[in-house]
């Protein structure tokens, strides 16, 4: 009501939501099946509510896609991010490195977990520390 108003005051004809025939066919907010399954099996999302709560203060924000999971945190200037997608039935985490690192399921840009890894918690502790300490930073065109 309060955000209704304010536009009328501005007289501003920018839209709160897009129109639903407007969206791109893949454009959601909400996982695929295969990708909740995986990202539940993995515990990836309880466990960066824990990293968000205890060393971001609440201040991340998670975003959902229909292939992957997204944990931002900064401002604009700094903006920090943990992603992650699913491909093949595979846990698919975005590095900020663009060189193979000596983990052994390194591509170069990106740290790829099969089930056998993502379901094994301890290598999911280990992941995710890694990435809060070495994030992707967004670069400013994002």
């Amino acid at each position: 009501m309060i955000q209704q108003m304010i536009r009328e005051e501005q007289h501003s004809a920018r839209a709160l939501s897009i129109p639903q025939e407007d969206l791109a066919a893949e454009a959601t907010t909400k996982l695929s099946p295969e990708a909740a399954q995986v990202i539940d099996a993995s515990h990836v999302r309880q466990v960066l509510h824990m990293f968000n709560r205890d060393y971001l203060y609440g201040q991340g924000r998670f975003d959902e896609y229909k292939d992957g999971l997204l944990l931002k945190w900064g401002d604009g200037y700094s903006r920090k991010h943990i992603w992650m997608t699913v491909e093949n039935g595979n846990l698919v985490f975005e590095t900020s490195h663009f060189k193979k690192c000596d983990k052994p399921y390194c591509n170069g840009t990106h740290h790829i977990l099969t089930p056998d890894l993502y379901t094994n918690i301890d290598v999911i502790n280990q992941e995710l520390g890694d990435q809060f300490r070495r994030p992707v930073y967004e670069r400013s065109e994002d």
